[in-house]
């Protein structure tokens, strides 16, 4: 897919995420598929504490270049959870004229959950593809490490490394419309990348800055 057909692309996407009515804040159910909220009860220096947790699915994440273009590939989404940050804490409709939608978008790496019996590889591939639209072999995929986010939110994520081309984009990206993904496909200069992290305040998850700092420590012959 060249530039011009992904920007139109992109629009297309973009019109179809921002589309988004009659939101309400309400008590999540016990039984949600994904997220499980627990308490851990425990004895610490002597003396009783709890701490609460929410575990919620595994994942893979992946730093993508694009060595045709010199460009890091990322994905834009609107996250719900992402806009409530933002939100009254209230349950009830949401005024989305005050808060409108494009502040739940979220600039991220390429990622997934861990929900297939696959090797981590594999799914980062599937997603590669689904997302992106990129088709890259398997031993194209360097892995990082595994680390895990750790508060409330617990969950391990596992982040990989993969080169790309141009001729690698064979496949529309987007998301997979089965699930009712809306995703954008965002390529960025390494000056872009430098130029938004030094936002005031980013629209990204922390694994996009870890993501880009890893790149910059171990990649410098393509950031010059």
């Amino acid at each position: 897919m060249d530039v011009k057909a992904q920007e139109k692309q992109n629009e297309i996407v973009r019109r179809k995420m921002l589309d988004v009515r009659d939101m309400k804040i309400m008590e999540c159910p016990t039984d949600s598929p994904w997220i499980r909220p627990i308490r851990l009860h425990y004895q610490q220096d002597g003396e009783r504490r709890d701490w609460d947790v929410v575990k919620v699915h595994d994942g893979v994440s992946v730093i993508i270049f694009n060595t045709s273009r010199k460009k890091l590939v990322f994905v834009r989404q609107f996250r719900p959870a992402f806009l409530y940050t933002i939100l009254p804490e209230a349950c009830g409709p949401v005024d989305l004229e005050k808060y409108p939608p494009k502040l739940g978008l979220s600039l991220e790496l390429c990622a997934g959950i861990v929900d297939k019996d696959q090797p981590l590889v594999e799914i980062a591939r599937d997603e590669l593809r689904e997302e992106c639209g990129y088709e890259a072999p398997a031993e194209t995929f360097k892995f990082i490490n595994t680390f895990r986010y750790t508060a409330t939110a617990v969950y391990k994520n596992t982040l990989f490394y993969v080169e790309v081309t141009d001729e690698m984009h064979i496949h529309p990206g987007g998301g997979a419309a089965s699930e009712g993904e809306l995703i954008e496909v965002v390529d960025m200069s390494i000056p872009e990348v430098k130029e938004y992290i030094d936002s005031e305040e980013l629209q990204s998850p922390p694994s996009f800055l870890y993501g880009f700092t890893w790149f910059l420590l171990n990649k410098p012959e393509h950031c010059s």
